[in-house]
């Protein structure tokens, strides 16, 4: 079904090798000019998709355009196109005895396909660093986004046409499961696969695709609020992590907490009242709150309350009695996403650093800069969660491979 569009994108692919990188920033910059002159347009489409999504679905939140976040993703793209390539960067260069040298240089994968949910800015995301990195990218969004999905790569292929640009560079393929499928499967046309949504989304890709896949897990972030940690800063670091957008991955699911502190535990969380968050309590945890939490939003914890991903105005609680049943806990339940530590103890901020096993682990810092903008890479195109050569938010450099270049003067080998 979708053969003929991937054949497309891998022709398009090569000639984008050959493309000036003043003309690949000057069709960023159109773009994201686009974006902002065409954002009524952009709305009306995201309206239709929004119309057949229940409001309380988490996924509402993800799936919503608003001018405001328009002109945040044309900001982006902007730094996007401002960051240095890094296309045809030597990464290691070498003269062996005989006289024979080797460079070995940053190359684009070629065509990147992006299996994603009902995140509409991921469409824009993708097209910019893929673009940047001179890959081809095949867009599979979920049927809830595809009229908004649609409107941006309809926008996106105006402004190629515009600048002389293949539009074929960027695909958007049908909405259902067997395009999925296609994808998964389109060996010698399809480069690299990066998923990108839920736990169940990418164990489906994980287990089914036959081309080479980067992992980006579910976000299953803990905080934890050390022995030592201030108060002020713990508060201010809970109530942002969690509150700040629920529906993201790096939002703040568990609360980790030194059993020492727990006097202190409704000064951390009262502020998160007034955002009507749900906590999922352990017993001493629970007591600690009782009284001094509203009670429609206190509820007693049960097994299922760990190691979830909530995305939601939700979030647990578990009483520990030293750092290291901190460490442990932690390590049973993480994602390997996001981690956190509350502490003015040099020493435990190191530990928890060294020991946790998550691509991004934060001292002090909410977790919700766990993202590719924040990180300075213009933007993200996922944050994987696995330990190959990519890790974290990755921006154009994960999105790169690299070729060895062998330059002689007649060498042959005994």
């Amino acid at each position: 079904m979708i053969e003929n569009t991937l054949k497309l994108l891998r022709d398009a692919s090569y000639n984008l090798a050959f493309l000036e990188e003043s003309k690949v920033n000057e069709v960023l910059n159109s773009v994201a000019d686009s974006i902002e002159k065409e954002s009524e347009s952009l709305i009306r489409a995201n309206a239709l998709d929004l119309a057949r999504m229940d409001k309380t679905n988490p996924m509402y939140d993800r799936l919503l355009l608003t001018p405001e976040r328009l002109k945040g993703i044309a900001d982006d793209m902007r730094k996007v196109s401002e960051l240095e390539s890094p296309v045809g960067k030597v990464i290691d260069e070498r003269v062996r005895p005989n006289g024979m040298k080797l460079t070995r240089v940053r190359v684009p994968f070629g065509v990147i396909g992006v299996i994603y949910e009902a995140r509409p800015n991921v469409s824009f995301d993708v097209f910019s660093l893929c673009f940047k990195s001179r890959n081809a990218c095949a867009l599979k969004g979920g049927s809830d986004a595809y009229d908004s999905n649609k409107a941006i790569v309809e926008l996106i292929h105006r402004v190629l046409e515009q600048k002389g640009v293949d539009p074929h560079v960027v695909e958007l393929l049908p909405a259902g499961h067997e395009a999925a499928t296609e994808l998964m499967k389109a060996v010698g046309m399809v480069d690299l696969l990066i998923p990108r949504g839920s736990a169940r989304l990418i164990k489906s890709v994980r287990e089914q695709a036959q081309v080479p896949c980067i992992e980006t897990g579910a976000g299953v972030c803990h905080t934890y609020f050390d022995k030592e940690g201030d108060l002020k800063k713990g508060a201010d670091i809970i109530f942002n992590s969690k509150t700040r957008r629920i529906s993201v991955c790096n939002a703040l699911d568990s609360l980790v907490i030194h059993a020492d502190r727990l006097g202190e535990l409704p000064e951390l969380c009262i502020r998160m009242a007034a955002k009507n968050v749900v906590i999922e309590a352990d017993e001493q945890a629970y007591a600690a709150l009782d009284g001094k939490y509203p009670a429609e939003l206190l509820e007693h914890a049960t097994a299922d309350s760990f190691g979830k991903e909530f995305l939601a105005y939700r979030m647990s609680i578990k009483t520990v009695p030293s750092f290291d049943e901190a460490l442990l806990h932690i390590r049973r339940y993480t994602s390997h996403h996001s981690e956190c530590i509350v502490t003015e103890n040099a020493e435990h901020g190191r530990m928890f650093q060294q020991y946790i096993d998550a691509a991004c682990v934060y001292v002090n810092v909410s977790t919700a800069f766990t993202d590719g903008a924040q990180f300075g890479l213009g933007a993200e195109i996922g944050i994987s969660t696995q330990k190959m050569h990519a890790r974290g938010p990755m921006g154009l450099e994960e999105i790169t491979t690299y070729k060895w270049l062998i330059n002689g003067d007649g060498q042959t080998r005994s």
